[in-house]
């Protein structure tokens, strides 16, 4: 299995860096887990625009990566789910990617093209904070459905 973190993010040193990689470690045992942070050009001048350019640019950004895979969407008015039913998003699947959008969300089109809309929390984070908290809830997630003990 293959889970690709789609997130709109300038590539940088960050201290989460350390518990990313070990989480990233953890969970290979259950499946390829791909970091993917793409920030061009086009992004960043869309921010200079206004939130509308900037959602724009994202989704001409993220729209390739919404083909081949089952799409789940990180919004604050998404579904919040406990870790079982994360767990079952994950489950019987060859390809799931996970979208983290830029600064000012997504746009609605694009969020309509994910197969599943979820909000981590009903807290407000930061990027680099909701990446740990995915990276545990997926390696969570694959432990139950391989009744590894971590989960209990």
């Amino acid at each position: 299995m293959k889970v690709e973190i789609v997130s709109i993010a300038k590539k940088e040193r960050s201290t989460y860096d350390p518990l990313y990689k070990e989480l990233l470690k953890m969970s290979s045992r259950f499946a390829k887990i791909e970091d993917i942070e793409l920030f061009p050009k086009d992004v960043a001048k869309a921010h200079t625009l206004g939130s509308e350019a900037a959602r724009t640019a994202y989704t001409k950004v993220l729209q390739p990566y919404l083909s081949n895979g089952y799409s789940i969407a990180l919004h604050p008015d998404g579904k919040i789910i406990d870790s079982f039913k994360f767990s079952k998003l994950l489950s019987d699947k060859i390809s799931v990617k996970i979208f983290i959008g830029g600064a000012y969300g997504f746009e609605d089109t694009f969020i309509k093209q994910c197969d599943q809309v979820i909000s981590l929390s009903e807290l407000t984070m930061s990027h680099k904070i909701a990446k740990a908290v995915l990276l545990e809830q997926i390696y969570r997630g694959f432990s139950i459905l391989n009744n590894h003990p971590y989960h209990k």
